[in-house]
């Protein structure tokens, strides 16, 4: 199960607009923001009537039932499996220590840490389909927290963003151009996360990444990442391909 350190991190660096309690399930809520800012998730002992009533409260919101559960529970899964909701996009949450990814020099003007975002940095985020939702998370965190500009031929390549809570430092909306992958500059904006986290007193880096996506688990692999947890969404059975894009 994931520590209590990391999952605060978790869910200081990347806040939802507001929140609903129901019992021991708490919901998040923000137009825009993809599925981890609008899932229901396990805050504390729940019950069957916490369920009904949570899918209740998103419903009430215009959105489809939305679940995050953690893997290994079981019971959460099974009350969810017993009211038809399929399972989708298993995801794993990685961590390291700072010190594995401070230890060596990175290549001028090849990774920055600024804030506030500059122009290209939003301008990035927006063509990977990280739009004002998810951006509005980012404005919404507290400090310490740095946009990431990674840098390739002289050209803006790559763009991320680091929050800072206590000793873990999480990297969201991570992404580089098509064009520019497999040349470094992912490591690199992570190793400048690491460096930013270090300066701010942060002794681990973590990252969420869906098991689909091999290349960037291959990457954080071979920097020295472990799995510390994983989680993975639950929804009702989806006809009409709502999975395929991300909730309102």
């Amino acid at each position: 199960m994931m520590d209590l350190a990391l999952r605060t991190a978790l869910d200081v660096t990347w806040p939802a607009a507001g929140y609903a309690r129901v019992g021991g399930i708490r919901i998040g809520r923000q137009p825009g923001g993809g599925k981890r800012l609008n899932a229901a998730w396990a805050a504390s002992d729940w019950t069957e009537a916490d369920v009904a009533r949570a899918i209740d409260q998103q419903r009430s919101f215009g959105a489809k039932p939305l679940f995050a559960v953690m893997d290994g529970d079981l019971p959460l899964t099974q009350a969810l499996a017993a009211r038809g909701m399929d399972d989708f996009e298993p995801t794993a949450i990685l961590h390291a220590p700072v010190s594995l990814l401070t230890d060596q020099p990175l290549p001028p003007m090849g990774a920055f840490a600024v804030w506030p975002p500059l122009a290209i940095q939003r301008e990035l985020w927006a063509e990977a389909q990280i739009g004002p939702g998810r951006q509005a998370a980012i404005d919404r965190a507290p400090q310490p927290k740095a946009a990431l500009l990674g840098r390739v031929k002289d050209r803006a390549a790559g763009v991320g963003f680091v929050g800072v809570c206590g000793p873990v430092a999480i990297v969201h909306a991570l992404s580089v151009l098509p064009g520019f992958r497999r040349m470094g500059v992912a490591d690199w904006m992570m190793r400048r996360a690491a460096g930013f986290a270090a300066e701010r007193g942060a002794d681990r880096i973590a990252v969420a990444v869906t098991r689909a996506n091999t290349d960037a688990l291959a990457l954080y692999d071979s920097m020295g990442f472990n799995e510390a947890a994983g989680y993975r969404y639950f929804t009702e059975p989806d006809p009409d391909g709502w999975l395929a894009t991300p909730p309102p």
